[in-house]
């Protein structure tokens, strides 16, 4: 008896020993994966502490050792080549973890709330026009990769922590019919359109949450020295029972398990819930880009966001959305590198999630193929208000980023009001004048016009566009 025990127990022992031996890494790293090309990769994990960990990969096959510390933590870096594979790469402390079908390419970090969030499948009772044919048709040769933290086979995994947590719950996925029916429509057309364009793979990283505030996104760090927000939940044992709007605690439990992984760029989609605070989200903002930027510690990374949609909110003539578009408008002027899409053709007055997400991810991907990767020959930034001239009863407005003039032409433009000394807006003709090719704006009941606004509502249709097609930012001359 008492040797069976002994015996039982050495067997024990060595499954043991076997177990730790094992090099674990996050859910990031796996199967399926793509890194950034030519760029240094660092790879973080575990494994028996105080024994030394290799890592070699398939398209050099040259080992880099890294030490474990006393907790069995380890950190080296592996130089990617250009856009390739499938590779495999193996780690070992003496026992291999290989990961296999891995792609060199672009990857792409994607987040926000649900607009962001909005699979190619749709929500329920709540469609994405024309996805059915695309999810059909999605194949795993095509070389586009999607890491979601959003969702596992279609149903939500919600994740969020008080402190910064080291892994969450995702995983790689490849382009079928099930994984992309479920991945975000915004950051897969952006994805689909740069892959066609650039000819190689394309990863995309995924993180969002419906609903959520800017402020759940932020780091304790970025947000500290905004002292209007109270952090003390952070550091007591209440409950977080909302998630999408308590400080921090989606970045903690769903972008600060991520940072180790090199990326191209940040696409964002998010600022419909923080029209409450918009003059805060203006800071917010700024503050949340320069703090992403720092901790993937890779130099000022581009950041291309969306500014949100036309959408009724508290009814159409109010002004809530319409404040936080100027803010967003002002945020990229302010954060350097960085660009924003219109979108004032794609709302509805009772949908607040567009069923057009094609529209928005090519000019997310048009952004990126224009500023990031150097390509020429095709507009990607909207015309945006620039000064503006009065001239007897009527007001010039000029753009940039409108280089080659404004559309459509000989026709009245909708969306524009006009107001004199009495700051008593009123609906006005505006056109752009056959004779000058200027945007001119005017009223008969405002003899003496001292100011111009142009769909600054919270639900508008779009009027004005580049040559491209591209809409203007909605703007206003005043600061009433």
């Amino acid at each position: 008896m008492f040797r069976n025990r002994y015996f039982w127990l050495l067997i024990s022992l060595f499954f043991v020993l076997k177990t730790e031996a094992k090099v674990t890494l996050t859910s990031i790293w796996g199967d399926n994966m793509v890194l950034q090309q030519q760029a240094e990769v660092t790879f973080r994990g575990k494994a028996t502490p105080g024994k030394r960990v290799y890592a070699s990969a398939s398209w050099n096959h040259r080992k880099i050792y890294a030490d474990c510390d006393r907790n069995g933590q380890w950190t080296l870096a592996l130089p990617t080549p250009e856009a390739g594979g499938p590779y495999t790469i193996t780690f070992s402390d003496g026992e291999e973890l290989t990961l296999k079908n891995i792609l060199i390419g672009e990857v792409w970090f994607c987040s926000g709330q649900s607009n962001m969030e909005m699979p190619m499948g749709g929500f329920d009772r709540q469609p994405v026009r024309g996805t059915n044919d695309i999810i059909a048709k999605a194949k795993p040769s095509t070389p586009i990769r999607m890491y979601t933290t959003d969702s596992k086979d279609g149903r939500w995994v919600r994740q969020f922590s008080k402190t910064p947590v080291e892994d969450c719950q995702g995983e790689w996925l490849e382009n079928t019919p099930v994984n992309v029916s479920h991945i975000s429509a915004v950051s897969y057309y952006f994805a689909r359109y740069i892959q066609e364009v650039l000819e190689v793979p394309v990863g995309i990283v995924v993180s969002t949450w419906g609903g959520s505030r800017i402020e759940a996104w932020m780091s304790r760090e970025s947000i500290k020295p905004f002292s209007s927000i109270d952090l003390s939940i952070l550091d007591n044992d209440a409950e977080v029972k909302n998630p999408t709007a308590t400080p921090c605690v989606l970045y903690n439990g769903k972008i600060a398990p991520l940072t180790n992984f090199a990326v191209r760029g940040f696409l964002w989609y998010q600022g419909e819930s923080n029209r409450d605070n918009a003059d805060l989200y203006q800071s917010l903002m700024p503050a949340f880009v320069a703090d992403l930027r720092a901790k993937w510690g890779r130099g000022e990374l581009p950041f291309y966001f969306v500014q949100i949609a036309p959408f009724d909110y508290e009814g159409a003539d109010g002004t809530s959305a319409a404040r936080l578009r100027e803010v967003q408008l002002q945020n990229m002027k302010d954060i350097p590198n960085s660009g924003m899409v219109t979108t004032m053709d794609v709302g509805h007055p009772v949908f607040i999630h567009p069923v057009d997400k094609e529209t928005v991810g090519n000019r997310l991907a048009y952004w990126a193929l224009a500023q990031t990767y150097g390509m020429k020959g095709f507009g990607y930034a909207p015309p945006v208000y620039k000064s503006m001239e009065i001239q007897e009863n009527k007001i010039y407005i000029n753009f940039d980023n409108a280089q080659r003039g404004l559309s459509p032409m000989w026709t009245s433009l909708k969306g524009f009001e006009i107001a004199g000394e009495d700051k008593v807006f009123y609906p006005a003709f505006a056109e752009i004048e056959t004779t000058t090719a200027r945007l001119a704006v005017s009223s008969d009941k405002v003899p003496h016009p001292v100011a111009v606004r142009y769909a600054y509502k919270n639900y508008v249709e779009a009027s004005i566009f580049s040559i491209h097609g591209i809409p203007a930012a909605p703007f206003r001359t005043d600061n009433w």
